[in-house]
């Protein structure tokens, strides 16, 4: 299956030259990491839960955003403008 994930430059640049080393492919690499880490058994929490406040906003959803298209959602999230400010 084909996808598409974000990571940082510094990250991506030394899981290439893992994968060179060890004569496997970026994608072989990945797959691995993800099956070693979904194979650990879950953390047990060493802590109680911290209390977060709750904000309660009363415009509801902003206008322009598509909670259904996430790649438009990235976009603006990552030009860092408040979202009623935005069109």
């Amino acid at each position: 299956m084909r996808t598409t994930i974000r990571l940082d430059d510094d990250l991506l640049g030394e899981a290439k030259q893992l994968a060179a080393r060890r004569g496997t492919t970026f994608t072989a690499l990945v797959e691995d990491a993800l099956r070693e880490l979904l194979a650990r058994p879950p953390a047990q929490a060493t802590r109680d839960p911290a209390d977060l406040p709750v904000f309660t906003g009363g415009s509801g959803f902003q206008p322009g955003v598509d909670l259904d298209d996430s790649a438009a959602l990235l976009e603006l999230m990552e030009e860092g403008l408040p979202l009623h400010k935005r069109r």
